[in-house]
This record gives structure tokens, sequence and C-alpha cells, in this order.
């Protein structure tokens, strides 16, 4: 089953994207570089709740 997660910029602490994931295949929390529209740069996103 996948869950949705929303992963927000380290920086500015934005929530910028949405996505979904498998918990038994990926249990702990995502991180992923992606561009940031408010930073205008690609910075850390992590998974928030």
């Amino acid at each position: 089953m996948r869950t949705k997660i929303t992963l927000a910029c380290t920086e500015c602490q934005h929530r910028n994207y949405n996505l979904t994931k498998d918990k038994k295949t990926h249990p702990e929390r995502m991180e992923t570089k992606k561009y940031c529209p408010f930073c205008r740069k690609h910075t850390l996103h992590k998974e928030t709740k």
C-alpha cells in the first residue's frame, strides 16, 4: 500500500511537493534534492508528517 507524503524544504520550511511511497520497501524518512521555488535553487527536501 502506498501512502501520501509531503516534502518540505530544509532552508525555508515551505512544503513544496506531495508524493506517494511504499512504506514496506522504504520505512525510513525520505530525503531528496529538489528545486524550491521560494528559495529559487535546489535544496534538500525532507519528508514531513
